[in-house]
């Protein structure tokens, strides 16, 4: 007997990789349990996969950079407090990061993708799983989307929850309408501005002595970098990631800011227009604002 729950939740997070850097990226999470009948006739009761499988995708990938582990130029130091993380990507664009250990996942292969991150959270959830349980099947999935859209990753040292994790982020579609006329040229144009973006609050910038970054990260030239720390409730977090892959904002990063910003700087290049942008914050959310 199989039982099925499609749209169980939605993945919010960012990933390593060495081609693209830091990947902002929503997964919808569709889940099959193969399973004998328990006592109530049931394979498992739809409240306890709604609100458990849940609760465990969430735990250990949901608002978390994932870090490729096998892969070569992933270089981890865990200490009692933080974790350390190096991305030594090249041409000067290495990642650095020295973050609380739940602001990551480690997976155990060489790429972030819909496989390996599917093997690793089925190895969790089965253990969590009622004995009537025989398998599990997850379907990792993007939502599907005929417009522009871009990845971006950001964190929001004012959050009390998961968001304050300094590098998390989102798959995003985008909307901007120009005198009431939606404008594909210009979503296009954002599309392709944050492309695999780092969005950063200018007052998070720091100065290299502020950080305490790892050895290998103090060996490199990391004057193309910008560096970010912040106090949070969850701990201190710290990042250095390459100016060429970041834009900077004066205010938070949230996407009620991030969607005023756009209009705004949408209005510098279309002067004499009205303008209105739908900014997503992955699937199904975000905000509107006008300009």
């Amino acid at each position: 007997m199989q039982l099925f729950v499609n749209d169980l939740t939605v993945m919010d997070f960012s990933y390593l990789c060495p081609i693209r850097g830091m990947v902002g990226e929503s997964w919808i999470v569709d889940v099959v349990l193969n399973g004998n009948l328990n006592e109530e006739s049931m394979v498992l009761d739809f409240g306890h996969v709604k609100k458990d499988l849940k609760r465990l995708i969430d735990l250990h990938i949901d608002h978390k950079l994932l870090v490729p582990v096998d892969n070569k130029i992933s270089h981890i130091i865990r200490n009692d407090d933080a974790v350390l993380v190096d991305f030594m990507r090249d041409n000067g664009r290495s990642i650095h990061l020295n973050c609380p250990a739940e602001a990551y996942a480690f997976i155990y292969a060489d790429k972030i993708t819909e496989k390996s991150v599917g093997i690793y959270l089925q190895e969790l959830i089965t253990t969590h799983m009622p004995q009537n349980v025989l398998g599990l099947e997850l379907n990792l999935r993007v939502e599907r989307l005929d417009t522009p859209y871009y990845h971006y990753t950001h964190g929001l040292k004012k959050h009390d929850g998961n968001c304050q994790r300094i590098a998390h982020g989102h798959r995003s579609k985008i909307t901007v309408v120009e005198n009431d006329i939606e404008s594909i040229e210009w979503q296009k144009y954002w599309a392709e501005r944050w492309e695999d973006i780092y969005i950063g609050t200018e007052s998070d910038i720091v100065d290299e002595s502020q950080l305490s970054l790892s050895e290998l990260a103090q060996s490199q030239d990391l004057s193309e970098h910008y560096l970010f720390a912040y106090e949070a409730s969850q701990g201190r977090f710290e990042m250095a990631i390459a100016k060429s892959e970041c834009e900077t904002v004066q205010t938070d990063t949230t996407v009620e800011c991030l969607a005023q910003y756009i209009a705004d700087e949408q209005k510098k290049l279309c002067a004499e227009s009205e303008i209105k942008v739908v900014a997503y914050e992955g699937v199904g959310k975000g905000a509107i604002a006008y300009a």
